[in-house]
């Protein structure tokens, strides 16, 4: 052992969380969660911000492995990785090509769809359009081409920030607002009405397995205060899904990590519709780790059908990126 308690051979790690998008505070909670685990398994673990020290100070003492859980926009669209990838750090999680593919929602989306995953079908409206062609007829032709009700979204980030269900064309220009507040582009995705689920996907040695599907039921919308505030939302771990549907979420959210070529973790976002069909909305790379989180409730019950406990998890996943050094 070391002086620190630590083995000689225990990766040292940083977890990096913070940033500047709407989801800072989400993601400094999920980096305390995470930093805490891994040192209650014996790992040393610091935890730093995005700010102007980080990069002289990966210059000076890099770690052997870090674990990003910055959310938003920077922290999933592959920049940081792509940084890390320059310096040569091993880090947990899909590298920075398949971010970018992952981060943007229409892309996604494309990329899934065509891999023969089911995906509501949408429009990608960037605000420059409106001031081309005019508000209302934009509007008007994705009503039209789409139907009501609509689910009105960024086209980037995360944690439901700026989305608005539409149930009527009235309703439309507010939620276009909603949605410019934290993007430059809106998807508007005509609206499946079902269960919703929440599928993560973890490699092993064996290839990639799907976690026990999390149902998500709201006294509202799955908005961010439902999602992070104690109280407005319950969840069954696993979902209330016969087998055969369970099994079809999973393949779902397994195809739709393969299709985009992701490593290490995920989480997908899906609607089971009437006919028991999952159709996939969204793809998550870097999965909130807090108490509420989704991520971690799969991973709890994993445990309690034979699988390893969330620590032993996360361990797992960052022994296995310093192995990629």
């Amino acid at each position: 052992m070391t002086t620190d308690g630590t083995a000689p051979d225990d990766p040292r790690v940083l977890v990096l969380s913070g940033g500047l998008s709407h989801e800072r505070d989400v993601s400094l909670r999920s980096g305390r969660r995470v930093a805490q685990l891994l040192r209650d398994a014996g790992l040393s673990v610091e935890i730093r911000d995005l700010d102007s020290e980080l990069l002289p100070y990966l210059a000076e003492s890099p770690p052997d492995v870090v674990f990003p859980l910055v959310h938003g926009s920077t922290g999933e669209d592959g920049s940081i990785r792509g940084l890390l990838e320059l310096l040569d750090i091993p880090y947990v999680g899909s590298t920075s090509g398949p971010c970018r593919l992952a981060s943007r929602k229409p892309v996604a989306k494309a990329v899934v769809a065509a891999a023969g995953v089911a995906t509501p079908a949408f429009v990608t409206l960037p605000r420059g359009l409106f001031h081309e062609i005019g508000s209302s007829a934009v509007l008007s032709s994705a009503v039209e081409g789409l139907g009501l009700p609509l689910v009105v979204k960024p086209e980037d980030g995360g944690s439901a920030l700026g989305v608005t269900v539409v149930e009527s064309t009235a309703e439309l220009p507010d939620a276009m607002v909603a949605c410019f507040s934290y993007g430059d582009a809106a998807l508007l995705e005509r609206a499946v009405v079902g269960t919703e689920v929440a599928v993560s996907v973890i490699e092993t040695p064996d290839g990639p397995v799907a976690l026990p599907p999390v149902e998500v039921v709201t006294d509202g919308p799955y908005d961010y205060d439902a999602r992070y505030n104690a109280g407005r939302t319950e969840y069954f771990v696993p979902a209330r899904l016969d087998e055969a549907t369970s099994r079809a979420a999973c393949d779902t959210a397994l195809a739709a990590h393969r299709a985009l070529g992701l490593r290490d973790l995920s989480r997908s976002d899906l609607i089971i519709d009437g006919e028991d069909t999952p159709w996939f909305l969204d793809m998550n790379v870097a999965p909130g780790m807090t108490e509420t989180s989704l991520f971690p409730q799969a991973a709890q019950a994993y445990a309690a059908q034979g699988g390893p406990t969330f620590t032993e998890l996360v361990v797992s996943l960052v022994r296995a990126a310093a192995a990629r050094a």
